[in-house]
C-alpha cells in the first residue's frame, strides 16, 4: 500500500519546498506570468504541474533538479514574453490574434466556422452582457485568451480598438466614423 514511510516524509518535504519555490519564482516573475492564458502560458503552466508531479513522486529527481525547472520555465516566459512586448514578429509567433465573431448584428459566418464557435455561443455571450438584441450590438470579438468582449453601439463611435481584430478591415473602419 505504502513504499515506505521515507519516501512519504521525503514527498511531503520535498512537495513544501516546491510549493514554496514555486510561489516565491511567480511572485517575482510579476503579473504576466499569472494572466489569462494563450497557448504560450497554457504551455508553461502545463509544464510547471509536470515539473511538480516529477518531483513530488520520483525519487530520482532532486529538489535542487527541480527548482532549476521551475527558475527556466519563469526565466523562459519573462524572456519570451519581455521579446513580445517590443517585438512584433516574435508576439505574432506565441499569440493568436482576436476574431470578429459579429459586426454590426450581423455573424461573421466564415470566422465562425474557423474559430469553432457557434451562434448561440456569442448569443450567450450577449446576454451575459447585458443586451437583448444583437442589433443593439456593435462587435464581439474572440479575444487571444478565449473570452468574448461584446461591444455594444455607440455614436459616432470610431472603433478604434478593433483595428488588430482579425476580420475587421479599414473599410469597416471608415464606415464607423461616417455613422
Amino acid at each position: 500500500m505504502f513504499n515506505s514511510q521515507s519516501y512519504l516524509l521525503n514527498t511531503l518535504i520535498v512537495g513544501f519546498f516546491a510549493y514554496i519555490i514555486i510561489v516565491v519564482l511567480l511572485r517575482l516573475s510579476g503579473k504576466r506570468t499569472l494572466s489569462k492564458w494563450n497557448s504560450f502560458d497554457f504551455i508553461t503552466t502545463v509544464a510547471f504541474g509536470s515539473i511538480l508531479a516529477t518531483l513530488l513522486l520520483s525519487k530520482d529527481t532532486s529538489l535542487a533538479q527541480g527548482s532549476l525547472g521551475f527558475a527556466l520555465l519563469v526565466i523562459f516566459q519573462y524572456v519570451i514574453t519581455w521579446v513580445a512586448a517590443r517585438s512584433d514578429i516574435i508576439q505574432k509567433l506565441i499569440k493568436s490574434q482576436p476574431s470578429l465573431l459579429l459586426y454590426q448584428g450581423q455573424f461573421q459566418q466564415e470566422t465562425l466556422k474557423r474559430e469553432r464557435v457557434t451562434e448561440g455561443e456569442v448569443l450567450a455571450a450577449i446576454r451575459a452582457n447585458g443586451s437583448a438584441a444583437k442589433e443593439d450590438i456593435e462587435a464581439v470579438v474572440l479575444e487571444t485568451d478565449g473570452t468574448f468582449s461584446v461591444i455594444p453601439k455607440i455614436q459616432g463611435s470610431s472603433a478604434s480598438a478593433l483595428q488588430d481584430v482579425r476580420g475587421f478591415s479599414k473599410a469597416m473602419l471608415a464606415q464607423n466614423v461616417l455613422r
